[in-house]
């Protein structure tokens, strides 16, 4: 249910706080997650240790090659492993209870297996005999699951090659050891840890009375951005904007999403209406990020919608979270906001974070004939409100 619109208040102001946070040094979970995604990134093994001390050795599936999977295996001293997320085991015909799956195969893995197991736009490639495959639930709070969320948090296919050592315990020094409970909580860590670091007039077409805000976490990752519109007055609902960054959109003007509509409408909005906020959020194709979405638009292209392709690629439908959002409009020093968006999602997940969402204010834009099918899957599917 929409809330109703909050009442008449008398005029107050209650500036922003726009001034830079203190500079603080990341804690050390933070540096061992950020540089162990910068090595799964660039195709080298990292060693994932578990609660009890044991680690699995892994390597981005997508990252998988000869040599690749030859260093894994001496690494570790044994036979490696796929690991999937149960989204990509569930697609290609293994549901499992487990957060993770498991495939071993008898004779070990190719690197061209792999791709074809990992990636659902490898179309050139023979299918794997299953029969030669054995398929095992993994558990969330394992190294092997988190694994796979490291390769998320990556913003790689959702997929590792894992081996374990024998002995279960580090074998050689100078590979990268990151905890399961770590990845686990990084992104919230990271997203409490953000802070503000820049702050600059930007005067914009359709708003020119604006400023950009920079927020920045701990460990010196990706920065989220807020555009401050006039002088909103934090003691009443502030008219804010949550707008998930999108390159081909915002940026290309691509006729697939109505991204850019959105960025562009809720600017404009927000001038006519003489001030608010619009978070831009690092969050490049609900989370997957660019190259992703890239290859879950060559699946919507073989005719699966937006949400199956995410699901085909091995992700949820949707990877974003809104513990950002909710801190930079705590650190701006807002409270309760006006919330343009037609998902009902982001009203219950600002107010799941302690802001308070005084109204949903619709934010339709017409559809086009390259986006019909992509707004009616988010009608029908995501439950947005048009």
């Amino acid at each position: 249910m929409v809330p109703a619109p909050y009442p008449t208040m008398p005029a107050m102001t209650k500036p922003l706080d726009v001034s830079p946070g203190p500079a603080q040094p990341a804690p050390q979970p933070l540096i061992a997650v950020d540089r162990a995604v910068a090595e799964l990134r660039r195709g080298a093994v990292v060693a994932v240790r578990g609660a009890d001390s044991r680690v699995a050795y892994v390597l981005a599936a997508e990252a998988a090659t000869a040599e690749t999977l030859n260093q894994l295996t001496t690494l570790a001293g044994s036979r490696p492993f796929l690991m999937l997320s149960n989204r990509r085991a569930a697609v290609l015909g293994h549901a499992v209870a487990g957060a993770a799956a498991r495939l071993d195969a008898a004779a070990g893995f190719d690197a061209l297996t792999v791709a074809w197991l990992a990636d659902p736009v490898v179309r050139d490639i023979p299918a794997p005999d299953w029969r030669q495959l054995s398929v095992q639930p993994v558990a969330a709070d394992t190294t092997l699951a988190a694994s796979v969320a490291l390769a998320k948090l990556a913003r790689l296919l959702p997929a590792t090659m894992a081996a374990v050592p024998t002995a279960g315990a580090l074998l050689l020094s100078g590979v990268v050891v990151v905890d399961a409970a770590d990845i686990a909580e990084y992104q919230q860590h990271a997203a409490r840890s953000l802070r503000k670091v820049s702050e600059a007039r930007v005067p914009l077409q359709e708003a020119e009375a604006a400023r950009i805000v920079a927020f920045r976490p701990a460990d010196g990752g990706i920065e989220h951005l807020a555009i401050v519109i006039g002088e909103p007055d934090t003691a009443q609902p502030v008219l804010a904007r949550l707008h998930s960054e999108c390159f081909t959109g915002d940026l290309l003007g691509s006729l697939r999403c109505d991204c850019g509509d959105q960025l562009r409408g809720a600017i404009a909005e927000i001038a006519q209406a003489g001030a608010g906020i619009l978070l831009y959020l690092s969050q490049e194709g609900r989370g997957i990020g660019l190259v992703n979405k890239l290859r879950a638009y060559q699946l919507q292209d073989d005719g699966l919608d937006t949400l199956d392709a995410n699901l085909q690629l091995g992700f949820d439908d949707d990877e974003r979270i809104y513990l950002p959002a909710a801190q930079m409009l705590r650190l701006l020093g807002v409270e309760s906001v006006r919330l343009m968006t037609n998902n009902p999602l982001k009203v219950e997940a600002l107010a799941a974070h302690g802001v308070v969402v005084a109204e949903r204010v619709p934010h339709v834009f017409p559809a086009n004939d390259h986006n019909q099918s992509y707004l009616r899957t988010k009608a029908t599917k995501g439950g947005h409100l048009f």
